[in-house]
């Protein structure tokens, strides 16, 4: 379903790349007009080159490039010349919202900070994106982002080296703090009639995002450290484990009653008497021992036998899907967006709006 909630709200964005972009397409998926703005001298968007080695390097778009722009209009305009410059302006001065990324001081150089648009539109919204603060210099991408707020150093395997996630994932997280602050300074705006300025760096969205692993630290003195999928506080929680038919199943049981049911659902009730594993203290303490037995139990099962027993029971296991077996879920396809493109092709991407309001 597309909500159609901020039509005829105005969005400019100035941003490329990822999160900045993210925001836009969220906005442009609940029915606000988007335009896009891209640097015309560098041949747009820089995510329009990101390709993979599969696509066709004469196409002006990639499917990186198609995964958060969906829905806008595209704008190519070179802001250091007068006159593009001012086509901008005149957009501005109608803008609800703008969304910009520039490096420190890029933004001020060319007439578009905040206190300077202020003065053409004193409603307009002024939401930006750092790497680390605005004050702060350095250029900063997710991965830099992603080792230096905690999150590689805790992601892999024991033993093995620290590992990124496999998606921008602080771009995402920055993004949606950015969209909750826009959403709050439209709120503001209805009950003030005033604009307002909105940042966020990626740095905070991803130290913002630690969770039980920040408390850990902060309570505890508990240095979390790499240990795959597995939950450092629960268990069995996280484990992988394979069955009969070689299918790979990742169990989740949250409390004493979903571990004993998953033991009897394994016809192995022996492992939920076992005096090491009564207590969730005792399966961390005794973990590795666990999942050996859990594993010998698995192996008896074919993966769907398995499956229909805990779905049936509400015990929480799930297979481990490629994107091949995850878009052909019908629930999936519901999520996916459809556009056509420069060349006249389709291009698909999935939404960034998945709630539904009721």
């Amino acid at each position: 379903m597309q909500y159609q909630i901020f039509q005829g709200l105005k969005i400019v964005e100035l941003a490329s790349v990822l999160a900045g972009p993210a925001v836009g397409m969220f906005f442009a998926e609940l029915g606000a007009e988007v335009i896009k703005v891209e640097n015309k001298t560098k041949g747009g968007d820089t995510t329009r080159h990101w390709k993979m080695p599969s696509e066709d390097p004469a196409s002006p778009e990639s499917a990186y490039f198609y995964s958060v722009n969906w829905g806008k209009q595209h704008v190519f305009l070179d802001l250091t010349q007068a006159a593009d410059r001012q086509q901008l302006m005149n957009r501005l001065k109608e803008a609800d919202v703008v969304i910009s990324n520039f490096k420190k001081g890029g933004a001020a150089k060319l007439g578009l900070d905040c206190a300077s648009l202020a003065q053409w539109n004193p409603r307009l919204i002024y939401a930006s994106i750092s790497a680390y603060g605005e004050d702060d210099l350095r250029p900063g991408f997710d991965v830099a982002i992603q080792a230096e707020t905690g999150w590689m150093y805790m992601n892999g395997e024991s033993g093995g080296p620290p590992v990124k996630m496999p998606v921008a994932l602080m771009d995402l997280l920055a993004a949606h703090q950015l969209k909750e602050g826009i959403l709050v300074a439209l709120l503001q705006r209805e009950r003030t009639g005033k604009g307002s300025e909105v940042t966020v760096s990626l740095f905070d969205a991803g130290v913002a995002s630690l969770a039980n692993q920040a408390t850990n630290w902060l309570n505890l003195g508990h240095l979390p450290q790499r240990i795959g999928s597995r939950h450092p506080n629960i268990a069995p929680y996280g484990e992988v484990f394979s069955t009969q038919d070689k299918k790979m199943l990742i169990v989740s049981a949250g409390t004493e009653q979903q571990f004993r049911a998953l033991c009897h659902l394994l016809d192995a009730p022996q492992i939920a008497d076992n005096e090491r594993f009564t207590t969730n203290a005792l399966r961390l303490e005794n973990r590795d021992e666990l999942a050996s037995q859990l594993q010998a139990a698995f192996c008896c099962f074919a993966s769907q036998t398995i499956l229909e027993r805990c779905h049936a029971a509400q015990v929480p296991v799930a297979p481990i899907r490629n994107l091949q077996e995850v878009f052909d879920l019908p629930a999936a396809q519901d999520l996916v967006l459809e556009e056509k493109t420069e060349g006249g092709g389709v291009s698909k991407r999935v939404r960034t709006a998945v709630f539904k309001i009721k």
